[in-house]
């Protein structure tokens, strides 16, 4: 096995460890074994990961885990809803589950946001750990503890805050993610470079062909350092109570307006924070909070690495009522997260609601 990075997330009500390595899945028994005594394990899983991870998950909890049963959820952001939720709901009724069932979520961050709503509601709280077998899972959604479910209308509307139990990454399973699905995963990387490490987003820059390329070594730092600054933020604000949390949503108000407008799935999540991002850093630089510089660097890098940076083709006051209704909004007044400088964002509001349209052409 090659080597294993661990970041540690130490928080009020519970801490925990992230392992970041190659072939880490084959320890999941083990890991799993020494966080305590589990009588019952439910992997929720989708139909892209059951056959390659989710199948494996389970084996490797059969080993230290008396029953183990596997729930299949459809892939796809749809799946993320009330009425999946309810069928898992009553499938763990139908199968026994207590407060000794463990839950594991194995996929990427539907499954991660959905399988950790299911562990937060039923029995009023059961504990998991996460397995994201996506880039994006891996960096970003996996960690922090935000889970739940979209409406219709609005992306992430309901939702918990419940931390896992742990966060076991291998990287050898992103060798099997579709190169789309992959480059999504990089948007957030980017972000991160973006709202808090300029060093970062440089040494982005420089690997691009690595990333590209998915070399272990490259990804196991990457991932390792995306995730000690996302739990960096999520320890100072584990609740998003204190605006700190807020900067991770760094193209997020856009990008959820884009994901929504052109019906969940259509865009992937990471496409449309590339977007995004783009948008925030135009309407950044239109306030004239940075020079162009800024939006320059972070556009070459997003098409180095293959994303998407234009709108789609869009009604852009659509997209605006969608903003409207974004969990940052404050009354119905539009909020953004904008960079300063490279390396450190804000939460601003007040913002005209032409500049809003304008950095969307």
């Amino acid at each position: 096995m090659s080597e294993t990075t661990e970041v540690q997330v130490n928080l009020l009500e519970r801490s925990y460890t992230i392992k970041i390595g190659s072939g880490n899945l084959h320890q999941l028994g083990a890991t799993v074994a020494d966080s305590g005594r589990f009588t019952h394990a439910v992997v929720i899983t989708d139909t892209n990961v059951e056959p390659l991870y989710g199948v494996r998950c389970a084996e490797q909890l059969a080993s230290q885990i008396d029953k183990v049963d596997l729930l299949i959820v459809p892939a796809g952001e749809s799946s993320k809803c009330v009425a999946v939720a309810d069928h898992l709901w009553q499938e763990m009724l139908q199968l026994g589950a207590d407060r000794k069932t463990l839950v594991v979520a194995a996929g990427g961050g539907v499954v991660g946001d959905l399988a950790g709503f299911i562990a937060a509601t039923f029995a009023r709280g059961l504990d998991f750990f996460q397995i994201p077998t996506t880039l994006l899972a891996q960096v970003d959604s996996s960690v922090g503890g935000k889970v739940g479910l979209n409406l219709p209308g609005a992306k992430n509307m309901v939702g918990a805050f419940w931390q896992p139990l742990g966060v076991v990454i291998d990287t050898r399973v992103l060798d099997s993610l579709p190169v789309r699905e992959y480059r999504a995963g990089l948007a957030e990387v980017v972000k991160y470079g973006v709202i808090l490490d300029a060093d970062f987003f440089e040494y982005l820059e420089q690997q691009q062909q690595a990333l590209n390329d998915r070399q272990a070594d490259v990804l196991r730092q990457v991932i390792a350092r995306c995730c000690r600054l996302k739990a960096d933020v999520v320890e100072n604000d584990e609740r998003e109570t204190g605006g700190l949390r807020a900067v991770l949503n760094y193209g997020h108000t856009f990008g959820h307006a884009i994901e929504a407008e052109s019906g969940y799935g259509q865009v992937l999540h990471g496409e449309a924070v590339a977007i995004g991002m783009m948008c925030a850093a135009r309407l950044a630089e239109r306030l004239g909070r940075v020079d162009g510089q800024l939006a320059q660097r972070q556009q070459d890098l997003l098409e180095a690495l293959g994303l998407p940076v234009a709108v789609p083709d869009l009604d852009p006051n659509a997209l605006l009522a969608v903003m409207r209704r974004d969990k940052k909004a404050a009354h119905g007044r539009l909020r953004f997260v904008l960079p300063s400088r490279l390396g450190h964002v804000e939460l601003v509001g007040e913002i005209a609601e032409g500049d809003v349209l304008a950095a969307m052409l």
